[in-house]
């Protein structure tokens, strides 16, 4: 087994505390110097149902989950619907071993809870058999037997992480300094006499067969675990957002709630509503009083913002939106992650949309983007949209604390002060000529606040004249569309031309083979292209992070330059390859899909495999469950 690199697996019922544990193991193995990746699965349930949360670390960078898993610890279900395996969904107590076993590397060790897991539940499962085929290396113990000599049940996730520590000859220290942060008082004193006594235990007791080990690294600067949600509201603060309205749903739920307990502490205002028309209403009623806002919501709530959504572009009130998406139609998979909404957020509302749409690929690219989408929406005045999904949502990562060193920016783009006011076109009633299309440059108007001395105009839904009357008069309606879709055009020219590309690059220049792909399988990608040109192959990656407007130069230069191309997505009917056809259509014949949408993201062996077979031009497809879908013509 190599120690290059540790994929911890931990496994328990919902309620659990499956993510509190593996929150403080991460941070604890990043604190030791390792760059940690961590993947969370669980049920749409409170209460009960297969949960798990794997950790990858390693010195090196980590950029995706990797193939498989090297350690499991399985604690159980202890809120099972039913222990009975005639039951309608089997036995759940021990779903948290059997659902596992699949994806245990060769040589990898298990620990499960003998203190729930009995003998013959082991016996179902032709565990020691198995064990024997994979040369995995099984140690029961009774962790719930431990955690009640010392105190309750509950403490032995801390009985798990100790013997994890001691199987794996990892010191204490970090382990102890987070408990220490999170608890103090006897619950302290409690806990962290199970974890000794755990670890202890190992060298006593258990005869340690295996070879893995934790690896060991070192980090140049001060590191800090975060989640692509922690991103998008730090760059949400950090653009001068002060207004957030929402409605929970999973897993957009996550921004929301770290951005009202934020605000408080800054002047900001959360409102939770009775549904998502009303928070996208909200926000945009916010922006149009003067204060950066925006709201979100997953694929469901999000569809109810639609006519909200048309409401800003028709009255170009600057709003951002994100759009955390999860597996459906309706309420499909709430709690699994798929890249399959895309075209709802192209494409959903009224009429000839104007919005701009950023998909960010990483926690960093979750930061950036959502604070490039404040600055283009309020200098264009015009709605911008984060589109992520359940996996960036809730996977965290190590980042630099220094990269989040950056200037707060208030700014609220084209919007006129009262003494430029003063000099701005005003129709012969008084009223200011905000939607005026004869001196918009770039197409934007000129923004006035309501209260400002000289800015009076009508907003309304309806097509309308400069100075926000309704119009049904063509020459005006064409006016008015002709000048709200140049600002596409000038938001491209400056994303091409004044800021840094978006776009994310990997593998050498001169490849001849391309993968594309957007979103959160970037990771998976980047590692799947390193591993394609260390086997000899020539392949190169491009992860495209603008959706509206289109990145058709970059996307295209691209395509140009290898012979053929496969795009990488987590949905069954290539959207984003529909796109880029949509836009590019010359390049059809040029790319293949490797699909996947069964509730997993993507693992780096299997894009591998997909590149492969279809560069084998064999007619079958990957042993994964993923699918390969030809080119347009084959």
């Amino acid at each position: 087994m190599s120690d290059d690199e540790l994929i911890w697996r931990v496994s328990g019922g919902s309620g659990d505390g499956i993510d509190s544990t593996s929150q403080n193991f991460a941070k604890a193995l990043m604190r030791s110097g390792l760059d940690v990746f961590t993947h969370r699965h669980y049920p749409s349930r409170i209460r009960g149902g297969h949960t798990y949360v794997e950790i990858r670390a390693a010195a090196d960078e980590v950029q995706s989950r990797g193939d498989g898993y090297n350690f499991l610890l399985a604690l159980g279900d202890s809120f099972a619907r039913n222990p009975q395996e005639e039951a309608y969904y089997g036995n759940e107590e021990i779903k948290p071993l059997s659902e596992n076993l699949d994806e245990l590397r060769e040589g990898g060790v298990i620990v499960y809870d003998e203190g729930l897991l009995s003998e013959d539940d082991i016996a179902e499962l032709d565990l020691e058999e198995r064990a024997e085929e994979n040369g995995w290396h099984v140690y029961p113990v009774d962790l719930r037997g431990l955690a009640k000599e010392h105190g309750r049940e509950v403490m032995r996730n801390t009985a798990g992480v100790g013997v994890t520590a001691g199987l794996l000859d990892m010191e204490l220290e970090h382990i102890e300094d987070l408990m220490s942060d999170a608890m103090g008082g006897d619950i302290l004193e409690a806990n962290l006499e199970i974890l000794h006594e755990a670890y202890e235990m190992v060298g006593d007791e258990i005869e340690v067969e295996h070879d893995l080990r934790a690896p060991e690294g070192e980090h140049d600067a001060e590191q800090a675990l975060l989640s692509g949600s922690n991103a998008i509201a730090y760059g949400a603060i950090d653009a001068g957002c002060r207004f957030i309205a929402g409605y929970p749903m999973t897993p957009w739920t996550d921004v929301f709630t770290i951005l009202s307990q934020n605000f408080p502490q800054m002047g900001g205002v959360s409102e939770q509503v009775e549904d998502e028309i009303a928070a996208a209403a909200l926000a945009v009623g916010a922006s149009h009083a003067g204060v950066k806002a925006m709201s979100g919501s997953s694929g469901g709530g999000f569809a109810l913002m639609s006519e909200p959504l048309g409401l800003a572009e028709m009255t170009e009130t600057p709003v951002v939106l994100v759009e955390s998406m999860r597996a459906g139609p309706s309420t499909g998979m709430p709690t699994k992650p798929e890249q399959a909404d895309l075209e709802h957020v192209l494409y959903t509302s009224q009429g000839d949309s104007q919005r701009v749409v950023f998909a960010p690929g990483t926690i960093e690219e979750a930061y950036e983007q959502t604070r490039l989408a404040f600055d283009i929406a309020w200098d264009y005045q015009i709605p911008a949209i984060v589109i992520y999904d359940q996996k960036l949502s809730g996977e965290n990562t190590n980042v630099d604390v220094d990269f989040f060193d950056r200037e707060v920016s208030p700014d609220l783009g084209s919007t006129l002060t009262e003494d430029e006011l003063k000099e701005a076109a005003h129709d012969n009633s008084g009223k200011f000529k905000r939607f005026n299309y004869e001196d918009a440059e770039d197409g934007v108007a000129s923004r006035s606040i309501p209260g400002q001395k000289g800015g009076r105009y009508l907003a309304t839904g309806n097509e309308h004249s400069p100075v926000g009357h309704i119009s049904e008069d063509p020459d005006n309606r064409v006016a008015q569309m002709e000048r709200r879709l140049e600002k596409l055009e000038k938001i491209r020219e400056e994303l091409d031309e004044e800021r840094d590309s978006t776009q994310t690059y990997f593998g050498p220049d001169e490849a001849e083979y391309g993968i594309i792909t957007w979103g959160s399988s970037q990771g998976a990608v980047a590692e799947a292209v390193d591993r394609l040109n260390e086997n000899g192959h020539s392949v190169k990656g491009l992860s495209v992070s603008d959706m509206i407007p289109f990145a058709e130069r970059e996307v295209t230069e691209f395509l140009e330059s290898v012979d053929e191309a496969m795009v990488v997505e987590m949905n069954a009917t290539a959207q984003f390859r529909g796109l880029m056809q949509k836009e590019l259509g010359r390049f059809g014949d040029k790319m293949t899909s490797l699909l996947k949408f069964n509730g997993n993201p993507f693992e780096p062996a299997e894009i591998v495999e997909g590149y492969e077979v279809n560069l084998a031009d064999e007619d079958r497809q990957p042993e994964a469950q993923v699918r390969i879908e030809p080119a347009a013509g084959d």
